[in-house]
């Protein structure tokens, strides 16, 4: 497995039990070499830029900006008919903080289906903006990447397979957009997870990790993830993969189950 396999942490699920701004330094002390962050927006760009020097971390993920907990908005707008200049102006915001971070990925939250708007408009709408996105990103150099999520989680979420989420990203017909494969989601509303990821392969750029049905480290739920991180050599995965799930304990406690599959930063 040697120098196969990277791990970024997510910095808004892991070393929550300390400030943001002691979180870079902590991932780095706990060997990652790479981190996300999903909404930065309530910070200056400086701070980050700071976080990541004095940490040597490099910044791999930022998500799109989404509005507040309990709204329609609350997992991103990118469906939303009514709200296609407001996408286009948090997404700016979110190139901006990529091109300040010098991070080459932005996860493009699709957001929950409007009760008055169908599911062709709501998609339609969603294509839309991931081509016009994906136009925007480009110039910078930066990539966009489209997560399918399970209704478990988000009730109403547009976008709940691998399936659908390319479709989308083959309608957009963006070169620089990309399947965010989070194999949680995956077994939540698909299963077969290594089926899927071998149908989709040409189109994950980013992965992401977290074990089923509890949301909390891989090895405290029902995936093997041996199988799967062998399965994602073997078809030659060489982007990151993130952390992103609920510490059963603390973080570092939790962190044990990464020794025997991580191969370049612990």
């Amino acid at each position: 497995m040697a120098g196969k396999l990277q791990f970024s942490a997510n910095l808004k699920w892991l070393f929550t039990e300390l400030p943001l701004e002691e979180r870079y330094d902590a991932a780095a002390a706990a060997g990652f070499k790479a981190a996300e962050f999903a909404w930065p927006y309530d910070y200056p760009i400086e701070l980050f830029c700071k976080l990541l020097k004095d940490s040597g971390l490099r910044q791999v993920l930022i998500n799109t900006p989404v509005g507040k907990s309990g709204t329609d908005k609350a997992s991103g707008q990118a469906c939303h008919p009514d709200s296609i200049s407001a996408f286009r102006e948090d997404f700016f915001a979110a190139l901006e903080y990529a091109n300040g971070l010098d991070c080459e990925l932005i996860h493009l939250q699709a957001g929950i289906r409007q009760k008055d708007v169908s599911e062709a408009a709501a998609l339609e709408t969603l294509i839309n903006n991931v081509s016009w996105a994906g136009v925007q990103a480009k110039k910078s150099g930066v990539s966009i990447v489209l997560e399918a999520v399970n209704l478990n989680d988000i009730p109403g979420f547009v976008v709940t397979t691998q399936a659908q989420a390319q479709h989308v990203i083959t309608q957009a017909g963006c070169s620089n957009a990309g399947l965010l494969f989070d194999i949680y989601h995956v077994q939540r509303s698909e299963g077969d997870v290594t089926s899927r990821m071998k149908e989709f392969f040409p189109s994950i750029h980013h992965v992401q990790v977290a074990d089923s049905p509890g949301r909390n480290e891989p090895g405290t739920g029902e995936l093997n993830w041996s199988f799967l991180f062998e399965r994602l050599m073997q078809l030659g995965y060489k982007g990151w993969i993130g952390c992103e799930y609920r510490p059963a304990t603390s973080t570092v406690e939790g962190l044990h189950w990464l020794k025997p599959h991580n191969t370049t930063n612990l």
